[in-house]
């Protein structure tokens, strides 16, 4: 087993089994744990640590990193009332920079277990955008947002959901290549975007920052033109 986890069984118990079960869950991630490591350290069955785990993710209480480990995620410091997000409260300014550079519409996006959530958005003031209300959940299967989170992705974390993308493994490789997404129609008809990875001090991506609008404007290579800055703004909001 890796040598980052610390065994974490403990003899509190509250009485109240799930939550019990899910505290250790928790504890284990502390440091980053893979299922193999949730079931050594917590003495759970894996089927029960695995079902809590994808249940904590949800709920944003766990995350994982490129390696495709669990960790603690970032609703646990919004209920302790830690400090602001740091990735959140830079974003505004990169995110209006990004539409005034482009003269589109912006979108940072997190992923969410099989979700990608728009976390900050800056609309275009006026004509033909396309809008992503903050708070609104996407699927992982499609966009140039999703493509960004999976590409970095290890292979158990990207294989349960490619039979149902709308993109490839090949696809997955080209962003990796290159350094952004691309996608034309993919998620909605009409709907172009770009998208490039946000890091975190260790390098893995955290985020997905992206400029969306009609292929009316954009065309069917939209990276040729926003490739670059969309690049750029990724790396001014990454190592934070």
């Amino acid at each position: 087993m890796g040598g980052s986890v610390q065994l974490v069984r403990t003899n509190t118990i509250s009485g109240v089994g799930v939550l019990d079960k899910a505290v250790l869950i928790l504890t284990a991630c502390t440091n980053g744990a893979s299922l193999a490591e949730l079931v050594h350290e917590t003495g759970l069955p894996r089927a029960t640590a695995h079902r809590l785990a994808q249940a904590l993710e949800a709920h944003e209480m766990l995350q994982r990193d490129h390696e495709g480990r669990w960790r603690p995620g970032p609703k646990l410091g919004e209920l302790a009332g830690s400090t602001a997000d740091v990735l959140l409260s830079a974003a505004e300014p990169v995110l209006n920079l990004l539409r005034d550079q482009t003269g589109e519409s912006t979108q940072l996006y997190r992923r969410r277990a099989d979700e990608r959530v728009c976390v900050a958005a800056a609309e275009r003031a006026s004509g033909l955008r396309d809008t992503v209300p903050v708070g609104a959940a996407l699927p992982m299967t499609a966009g140039s947002g999703a493509q960004v989170l999976l590409a970095w992705e290890p292979p158990e974390g990207i294989l349960p959901l490619l039979p149902k993308c709308r993109f490839s493994s090949k696809t997955l490789a080209e962003v990796r290549r290159r350094g952004f997404a691309q996608s034309v129609a993919e998620r909605e008809a009409g709907v172009v975007s770009v998208s490039a990875p946000v890091r975190d001090k260790t390098g893995r991506v955290v985020a997905a920052i992206s400029v969306s609008g009609p292929i009316e404007r954009l065309g069917r290579r939209p990276g040729d033109r926003l490739g670059m800055a969309v690049i750029r703004a990724g790396q001014k909001l990454s190592g934070l």
